[in-house]
């Protein structure tokens, strides 16, 4: 999701950020003092970000590992960010609204949010100790990318037609249901292709 819009032209502390978050109308992130607004999420952007927590919830029942929605912070040193899904494993800190120590981070993609969760973001994330992959997915165009801690952080790119697997929980998702019900370009020809195959596999 977006952080686009600066509410204060001066720093205020963390303690004030929280403060404030707990009453306020709208989510804010904070980075290094500064709070910035989060914009609206589009129908496309919260079937992704549903689509993904009900599948890790479905798969984490009666684990110790646990998802949550973007109503969930992550602290990273003097930063607090709303991922559009996360999964925690291990939290030993008695914050009700914050965890640092996410294992999966998932950022659901749009061209006001992609050059802060691509650089920003990523550069922040991987300093938490207990993050194993963070995913960025996209909504105006079909491209799940995953970087894992056991390769080094490198990009991993999967499509329509391919298979996800979130290693850290052992759950391995087809693309498609990832993006179940979305609409764009890359999802309607896809399954116009599928529907086309299968009409010649009948006749």
């Amino acid at each position: 999701m977006s952080a686009n819009l600066k509410q204060h032209d001066h720093p205020i502390t963390e303690e004030e950020y929280l403060k404030w978050e707990l009453i306020s109308e709208i989510k804010h992130e904070y980075i290094d003092g500064y709070v910035y607004a989060m914009a609206g999420a589009s129908k496309n952007h919260d079937r992704i970000a549903g689509n993904v927590f009900r599948k890790f919830g479905n798969h984490l029942e009666n684990s110790p590992c646990e998802p949550f929605t973007s109503d969930m912070k992550v602290k990273v040193d003097s930063k607090y960010f709303y991922p559009d899904a996360i999964v925690v494993c291990e939290d030993n800190s008695q914050a009700e609204y914050y965890t640092e120590s996410p294992t999966i981070v998932v950022e659901v993609l749009s061209k006001s949010s992609r050059r802060t969760d691509k650089k920003v973001k990523r550069m922040a994330y991987k300093t938490i100790p207990t993050l194993q992959e963070y995913v960025l997915i996209e909504q105006d165009f079909v491209d799940v990318e995953v970087c894992r801690r056991s390769e080094g952080w490198v990009s991993n790119h999967y499509f329509l037609g391919d298979e996800v697997s979130f290693e850290s929980i052992r759950l391995t998702l087809p693309v498609e249901e990832i993006y179940a019900r979305v609409e764009n370009e890359d999802v309607r020809t896809y399954f116009e292709e599928q529907q086309r195959f299968q009409h010649l596999t009948v006749t």
